[in-house]
């Protein structure tokens, strides 16, 4: 990209879908995506097709700037050897400043030969590379050029002044000049000379409106031009820079920097930009990169490596979900979202990762998490996780807790809508990110058992206020976390409220459907497991028909809650879907969008929740009865009795 804050393209600030474009021989084109119209606007509308460029009236480079002024949106720069401006959307043009370039005529002799020439507008020199206004100080811009002068106005381009750095070498190219956020006096210059065979990285910054200037370029290697310089909004001191190889980031004001290339490919950046919490980046013949998340940066001190773990405060999060269409979606070499949810960053001095369970061949370390606390035998004692997360409501009640009890894993589990949140918690030495998808816990969920139109998601949490909790051996880290309304939606906080209390009572209640299911099955298999005890023995034949008439009883009550016949997703085509894969139907569609339920998802929870109620009472009179009277029985032989496991009693987020 070319110099200034927008490069050679720029949004129209009051209409995004207006947008100015820049070419070479000094063409500057409005575009409105409306319409598909293309207006020239040049402020020279003269074309130097065949002329050197010491023979025309202005010289324009291929990437000339383009800025709008961040104080008045009506307010657009254009740049070519001497600066132009308009306020009218580019119907007329005023001159700004005089010639800002060195205007060595040497420089801009005819293009190509010496068989022919090659004056296509596009090798000039002598021209303003880069522009800045101050966005802390009307009327005071900064402008470059690409043959290594800088030159300041503060009234609006009535009177400049050379503030070239005495220490910057000649002839480079100022490709990009940061204006402080904070400081109208300060700036910062990235100057690159590799046209020149000078590789060297070249920062420059001025605290005093460019009278002196400081060098800045500790950390970056000597070999590795700088194209861009960026300051964070919010941080002081923190600083990005895009290199031929890739990015830097300095803590310390450009005082010290390091590598900040993670998995970004080697290319040349030529421009960053933060945009609310991201790092964008643009390379050369890569694309465009994203750093989801720069807080971490924001919050770094050089005490946090030395602790034994660090949580960082999240950055705001939109309640944005991001939907997925069925069977599959966009496809084809593009980027990826960002991710969904909440990014939560803490940092660990050493590892707490948990040891492959195969390589520990089932003993019990005190490496081990425990993560997979079912299953154990009673009185079989659990060791405390080492690390755990929890998100906590502003009344203080936690409404998930991570790493999720381990479940068995079930391919099958919500044919269209599987849910792909993972429940292990990072634990490498260093920096861990973790995503919280927004959601409550969810409900409980019946292995291998298909579901359609919906899933055991717990509902979207509402915005407001919450908190995170990281609890590392034992010690617990507190740091708040707000959600914010999707601004893109016209949804009131009320409508939010009625869907998250329908989506709230639908997971109830299936869970109150898969307890009973899971309750069932387990009472059948303690019942086959006492018919295998007492094998063919006639005498036991009246325990044995107590046996299936409790199953009997107990199937009807399963079969209403749960198409006991569909084992994979294709199933339910052939065997209709029961009570519990209603209930998560209305679930997908009562959440289907940010919006009020509507009212005959209403209706129908009304009549599911009765229906529910009805087998749920069912199933309670047979434990109350005949699995008393089946007990009575196995109790007398001295058989072990059947034991109804009791489902969670408090479930995080509201039960």
């Amino acid at each position: 990209m070319g110099g200034g804050e927008s490069g050679y393209v720029a949004a129209d600030l009051t209409d995004p879908l207006i947008v100015y474009a820049g070419s070479y021989g000094g063409e500057i084109t409005r575009y409105d995506h409306r319409t598909h119209e293309r207006q020239s606007l040049d402020p020279w509308p003269v074309n130097p097709i065949g002329w050197a460029a010491a023979d025309v009236k202005h010289r324009f480079q291929w990437t000339e700037p383009i800025v709008f002024s961040p104080h008045d949106p009506k307010t657009l720069y254009f740049a070519g050897e001497v600066l132009f401006k308009t306020t009218d959307a580019g119907r007329s043009w005023t001159i700004i400043s005089p010639d800002l370039t060195r205007n060595d005529k040497s420089k801009q002799a005819s293009s190509g030969g010496p068989i022919t020439k090659d004056n296509t507008g596009v090798e000039v020199y002598d021209t303003i590379f880069s522009v800045v206004e101050s966005p802390v100080q009307k009327d005071l811009i900064w402008a470059g050029s690409d043959d290594g002068l800088v030159h300041i106005t503060r009234d609006g381009g009535q009177h400049w002044e050379n503030v070239t750095p005495k220490a910057m070498p000649e002839w480079g190219t100022v490709s990009m000049i940061e204006s402080s956020p904070r400081d109208p006096g300060t700036a910062y210059i990235a100057l690159e000379r590799h046209k020149m065979d000078d590789f060297a990285p070249y920062i420059f910054k001025t605290i005093d409106f460019g009278k002196t200037w400081t060098k800045l370029v500790a950390g970056i290697p000597a070999d590795n031009y700088v194209h861009a310089v960026r300051v964070d909004p919010r941080r002081p001191g923190l600083l990005f820079a895009g290199t031929e190889k890739g990015v830097y980031i300095s803590f310390d004001d450009g005082g010290h920097w390091q590598s900040l290339q993670l998995n970004l490919p080697a290319a040349p950046v030529n421009d960053l930009v933060i945009k609310n919490k991201d790092l964008v980046v643009a390379t050369h013949g890569r694309s465009f990169w994203v750093l989801d998340d720069i807080s971490p940066m924001e919050q770094y001190n050089d005490s946090i490596p030395q602790q034994e773990a660090h949580l960082f405060t999240p950055a705001a999060t939109s309640h944005t979900v991001f939907r997925s269409t069925p069977f599959g979606g966009a496809q084809g070499n593009v980027g990826k979202n960002p991710p969904a949810g909440a990014v939560i960053y803490y940092w660990l001095k050493t590892s707490l990762k948990t040891p492959d369970k195969k390589a520990a061949s089932g003993s019990s370390s005190e490496e081990s998490q425990a993560t997979a606390e079912a299953g154990k035998g009673e009185g079989e004692k659990s060791e405390a996780p080492k690390i755990t997360l929890e998100i906590l409501d502003s009344s203080g009640k936690v409404i998930r807790k991570f790493p999720k009890k381990e479940e068995p894993p079930d391919e099958e589990e919500d044919f269209f809508n599987r849910d792909a949140a993972s429940g292990s918690l990072p634990a490498e030495a260093g920096l861990n990110r973790f995503v919280w998808d927004l959601r409550y816990e969810g409900a409980t969920r019946v292995a291998h058992a298909p579901l359609w139109g919906g899933n055991t998601n717990g509902p979207v949490a509402l915005p407001g206020n919450y908190q995170v909790r990281l609890t590392v051996l034992g010690k617990a880290y507190t740091a708040l976390l707000e959600i914010t309304a999707d601004p893109r939606l016209n949804v009131s906080q009320d409508d939010l409220a009625k869907q998250f209390d329908l989506l709230l009572k639908i997971r109830d209640k299936v869970t109150e459907t898969d307890d009973a299911i899971i309750q069932i099955r387990d009472l059948r298999e303690q019942i086959n497991s006492v018919n295998k005890r007492i094998g063919e023995d006639p005498k036991q034949k009246v325990i044995v028909d107590a046996g299936k008439s409790l199953n009997k009883k107990m199937t009807e009550v399963e079969e209403a809650l749960i198409q006991t016949k569909a084992k994979s997703g294709q199933d339910v085509l052939n065997f209709p879907v029961r009570l519990n894969n209603d209930l998560v139907a209305l679930g997908g569609v009562v959440g289907s969008a940010d919006a009020a339920p509507t009212k005959q998802s209403y209706e129908v929870f009304d009549l599911l929740n009765k229906e529910v109620n009805e087998q749920l009472a069912r199933w309670q009179a047979i434990v109350a009865n005949d699995v008393v009277s089946y007990n009575n029985l196995v109790r007398q032989q001295e058989l072990p009795t059947l034991k109804v496991t009791e489902p969670e009693t408090v479930k995080p987020g509201g039960l």
